[in-house]
């Protein structure tokens, strides 16, 4: 039950075990009882009440700064939730939300960005916006500025590396013994490439760039699906808008 309410995009399966448990799921009509089976044909209706608890949860952008890890803290270092607070609220947001600490309850973060790397981090209540851009069959893409040195060049980078190596970015490369998603990688100017990507694996583009010869020296996210960094300022966050989408 719970994994179908969840590929129906209604719910994450742990808040459908909770509406499950609270009453609030009917099946055909009937009040749905933990642990029942269900078929494609089956009619799923959910309560106004648990609705209203979805509403009130809230997906925050944030500009990560350098020096902060995307998740749990870990060994001495600030996890990137640490910077919401009234303080850090961008001021031109465009959503009339106001924070509260309640926000920051099961709060967490979609997708990694390495304590080295800047720029988009997405952090969330809402389990449907979890599961949509890091779930087992996300295809949301994210978009990253990459500047890279290729051995001792560090200027005029694109005409030192093979065009052929290029390629192998894009298709071809594999890592923890599995093939890559296709990508798409470009030069932006001589000495920064422009990677898209549709997966997230642990530092994937800093060792894709190792596959082929290349050192990362900077890595800025800056897009995740239809969501873009914009002017948000570094160390800064923003809410999701109710009328933007991934």
């Amino acid at each position: 039950m719970n994994k179908r309410m969840a590929e129906l995009g209604l719910c994450s399966r742990r808040e459908a075990d909770d509406w499950i448990a609270q009453g609030w799921v009917k099946v055909n009509g009937e009040v749905a009882p933990m642990g029942l089976q269900v078929l494609p044909t089956d009619r799923i209706e959910v309560e106004r009440v648990a609705q209203g608890f979805q509403e009130q949860k809230v997906t925050i952008l944030m500009h990560k700064p350098m020096g902060y890890v995307s998740g749990q803290a870990e060994d001495g270092h600030t996890p990137a939730v640490a910077l919401i607070n009234p303080r850090t609220h961008w001021r031109e947001d465009p959503s009339r939300m106001r924070f509260s600490p309640p926000q920051l309850r099961g709060l967490a973060p979609c997708g990694r960005l390495d304590i080295d790397s800047v720029g988009l981090l997405v952090l969330t209540q809402d389990g449907r916006v979890a599961r949509q851009l890091i779930g087992e069959d996300s295809d949301v893409e994210k978009e990253y500025l990459v500047r890279v040195q290729y051995g001792d060049v560090a200027l005029n980078v694109q005409d030192a590396f093979p065009a052929d190596q290029l390629a192998r970015l894009c298709h071809g490369l594999a890592l923890d013994g599995q093939p890559l998603k296709p990508a798409r990688v470009d030069w932006q100017n001589p000495e920064q490439l422009r990677f898209v990507l549709k997966e997230g694996k642990k530092r994937q583009i800093r060792r894709m760039c190792e596959l082929v010869g290349l050192k990362v020296v900077g890595l800025k996210r800056i897009r995740i699906g239809r969501i873009t960094l914009g002017n948000l300022p570094v160390g800064q966050w923003r809410y999701l808008g109710a009328h933007e989408k991934f």
